[in-house]
């Protein structure tokens, strides 16, 4: 990421605790805050995103505190305390010992002592979680993608009806339009920059991975939680559980419109071994708008390739590229335009605008369009698996429920088979 240098709404966060508060807060939604205006935080899902978004958090507002911390597993608590208490925000890290929960019910717990809930488990667990935090009257933080099947987009869309109905903040992991420079690229698109759209391109190539060792003493439900990434019940599939990111700048290109259409295909190359689970390892598909317009989606983590995260928007003229790295936001029309700051660190900002929003009682929710994004990409596994043409209706009516049929141990877990074009059938 790249230094911070336009840091005046985190420093607003950062004094907000001041004098322009009152001495006891009230937040938005019935959650309060303690007499010194501390907002309260608990973290579901501690892995290293989990943890990276806790560090974000309290980088993001001096007065916020991790007060619970909740995980499948107990090993992955100690880690993330561990690393917790090493960072620069150690001292806002203030979880008791009996502020530590395991197993598949520990986030209940984690709801019940904070004002903010950060959602960083497996996606498979989004939708239950937000609506646990929803109903609990709690803010929300919620990791990308926020569901794996169309079961969980309409779940997710009916939570975050509620925060709204509530007035509660529901701010999305996905980072890329909490970004300065996106921001900048995309208002001058929409600002008429390279004209109307008439084609759109999103690239994720990167490389492998790193797939867990399986021991032997686990059950299936152990190592597949262990090893979640490669289970399309519990990541989506990897064009779900990253891709999305960059579907979802197309679909902010596109003032939020979705396609109505896709078709495309897919496979496993490299990853062709049991512990890759059941998730493939390319995917390209075409994605197709009521007026014509095209959208280009290409995926792929293998080894020793190529890496390019990006999107290209094609207008009547010009176009412009939308990339993270070096000269990456750029617009080609008749003026060249680069942009070259302010920078910021969008990790942070999204935390940053989510407790500016709480303190101020202006409630943010990205709801809608991180449900429409995450489906854009359930709709393109879809189109790859059953090598179907799948409209938009179709993936958004999909009776496709990808859950086991109990959350426990003993549990067996859902159907691992590899999907096959042409045998696969849309559900």
């Amino acid at each position: 990421m790249t230094p911070e240098t336009n840091a005046s709404r985190r420093d607003f966060i950062r004094n907000s605790a001041g004098a322009t508060l009152a001495a006891s807060l009230t937040f938005a939604g019935g959650a309060h805050a303690a007499d010194d205006n501390v907002i309260k935080i608990g973290l579901v899902g501690c892995g290293g995103r989990g943890t990276g978004a806790a560090i974000n958090a309290l980088t993001a507002d001096k007065n916020v505190k991790l007060v619970a911390m909740a995980d499948a597993f107990d090993d992955k608590i100690k880690t993330s305390l561990a690393s917790l208490q090493k960072a620069k925000i150690a001292g806002q890290v203030d979880v008791k010992p009996d502020a530590f929960f395991t197993g598949f019910d520990g986030y209940q717990k984690v709801i019940e002592r904070c004002d903010v809930v950060l959602l960083c488990t497996p996606p498979h667990f989004r939708p239950i979680h937000l609506k646990a935090a929803i109903e609990a009257g709690k803010h929300v933080f919620a990791e990308k993608p926020c569901a794996v099947d169309a079961a969980g987009v309409r779940s997710v869309l009916e939570s975050c009806k509620k925060a709204q109905e509530k007035k509660l903040s529901v701010v999305s992991g996905l980072c890329l339009r909490f970004d300065s420079g996106f921001r900048e690229t995309v208002k001058r698109i929409h600002g008429g920059a390279i004209g109307e759209i008439t084609s759109l391109q999103a690239n994720d190539y990167r490389g492998e991975i790193k797939a867990k060792t399986r021991d032997p003493n686990w059950n299936d439900m152990t190592w597949q939680m262990r090893n979640w990434y490669y289970y399309t019940w519990l990541s989506g599939d990897f064009n779900v559980e990253q891709h999305v990111h960059f579907l979802d700048v197309c679909a902010w290109v596109m003032n939020n419109q979705y396609p109505v259409r896709a078709i495309g295909m897919g496979g496993r190359q490299t990853r062709t071994g049991a512990e890759y689970g059941n998730i493939y390892d390319h995917f390209s598909i075409v994605y197709e708008y009521e007026n014509g317009t095209r959208f280009y989606s290409n995926t792929r983590q293998q080894p020793k390739c190529k890496n390019d995260m990006s999107a290209l928007a094609v207008g009547t003229k010009g176009r412009a590229n939308i990339s993270e790295k070096g000269k990456g936001l750029s617009i080609h029309s008749d003026k060249e335009w680069y942009y070259e700051g302010p920078f910021n660190e969008m990790y942070v900002a999204e935390h940053a605008e989510l407790f500016a929003s709480i303190r101020s009682n202006t409630p943010i929710n990205n709801g809608e369009y991180m449900a429409k994004s995450t489906l854009l990409a359930i709709m393109g596994r879809m189109a790859a698996y059953t090598g179907q043409e799948i409209t938009w209706n179709m993936a958004m009516n999909s009776k496709e429920v990808l859950s086991p049929a109990a959350y426990d141990w003993a549990a067996k877990p859902p159907e691992s088979e590899v999907a096959m074009p042409g045998k696969t059938k849309f559900i």
